[in-house]
C-alpha cells in the first residue's frame, strides 16, 4: 500500500506538469507571484506590519513582511490545494472505482501527499529568504513538521469527506471554492490576532489555519515554541475529524460505482 501511494504521488506531480516548459518551477512561480500580489497590496499599499515576538514595536521592512506572509501562505496553499480538489477526486479518478482491487480511499492521502510536496519546496525557498531578510533561520525550524502534522491529518478527514459528497452532489465545489478563499482572510495569514478585539481572539481558533500558521511561523521564523497547549487540542481534533471522515468514506462508498 504505502509503495503505491508514493508511486501514485510520484505520478501525480509529474503529470501536473508534463508538457509545460517551465515544469516543476510552477510549483514555486505560482506562490511567489501571489506573495508579490499581496504583499503589495497588505505591506505597500495597506502598510500592514507585524509585532515580532521580543520586539517592542512593528517596524520591520517590507521585505520582512513579505517573508513572515509568505510564511502563512504555504500553510493556506496546502490546505487550498486538497480540500478545493477533494469534491470532484473521485469523479475524476471514476475509472479506479470499478476495479474492486484497488483502494479508492488512498486517493485523498495522494492528492495531499502532492500537496506536501508542494509545501516542503515552498519551505526550502521560504528558509533562504528568511536567511537572507533576518539573517539567520532559528534552531525551532526542526519543529516544523511536528506543527505541520496535525494538520496534514484534518486535510485529509476533510479530503475524504467531501471527496465522498461530490460523487452524489456535484455542486458541492461551487461551494467550497468560495469557503476555502473565506478560510484564508479570515485567518491570520494577513493580521495576527493581537490585533483583533480580545472578546474576539479565542474564537479565531476555530479557523482550521489558525493554529497551524501560528505556531508554522513561530517555530520557522521567531525561534518561539508553539502553544502544546493548543496544538495538543488540535491534533485530537484533527484525529477525531479524519476518523469519521474516513469512516464516513467507506460507508458511502459502496454506491459511487452506480452515481459515476
Amino acid at each position: 500500500m504505502r509503495e503505491l501511494i508514493f508511486s501514485l504521488i510520484r505520478r501525480e506531480i509529474a503529470g501536473r506538469y508534463r508538457g509545460s516548459a517551465l515544469g516543476l518551477f510552477w510549483s514555486l512561480l505560482n506562490p511567489l507571484f501571489m506573495l508579490a500580489v499581496y504583499t503589495f497590496v497588505f505591506g505597500v499599499v495597506m502598510k500592514a506590519r507585524w509585532t515580532i515576538p521580543d520586539q517592542q514595536n512593528a517596524t520591520h521592512s517590507t521585505g520582512e513582511f513579505a517573508v513572515i506572509l509568505f510564511c502563512g501562505l504555504i500553510i493556506f496553499q496546502f490546505f487550498a490545494e486538497v480540500v478545493s480538489l477533494s469534491p470532484g477526486l473521485i469523479v475524476a479518478n471514476s475509472n479506479y472505482v470499478k476495479k474492486i482491487v484497488f483502494p479508492i480511499q488512498i486517493l485523498p492521502v495522494v492528492s495531499a501527499g502532492a500537496a506536501l510536496f508542494h509545501a516542503a519546496v515552498s519551505l526550502l525557498v521560504l528558509l533562504v529568504f528568511a536567511y537572507v531578510v533576518f539573517g539567520g533561520v532559528p534552531l525551532t525550524v526542526v519543529l516544523a513538521p511536528v506543527v505541520f502534522a496535525p494538520l496534514i491529518v484534518l486535510v485529509v478527514g476533510i479530503a475524504w469527506t467531501l471527496a465522498s459528497i461530490g460523487v452524489y452532489f456535484r455542486d458541492s465545489s461551487q461551494i467550497v471554492t468560495p469557503l476555502v478563499t473565506a478560510t484564508m482572510f479570515l485567518s491570520p495569514v494577513f493580521f495576527q490576532r493581537a490585533s483583533l478585539p480580545t472578546w474576539l481572539q479565542p474564537w479565531l481558533s476555530l479557523n482550521p489555519l489558525a493554529i497551524p500558521v501560528e505556531g508554522f511561523r513561530n517555530v520557522v521564523l521567531f525561534g518561539v515554541q508553539p502553544d502544546w497547549l493548543a496544538l495538543g487540542y488540535y491534533s485530537l481534533i484533527a484525529l477525531g475529524i479524519a476518523f469519521l471522515g474516513y469512516q464516513f468514506f467507506q460507508k458511502t462508498r459502496r454506491g459511487f460505482a452506480d452515481v459515476l
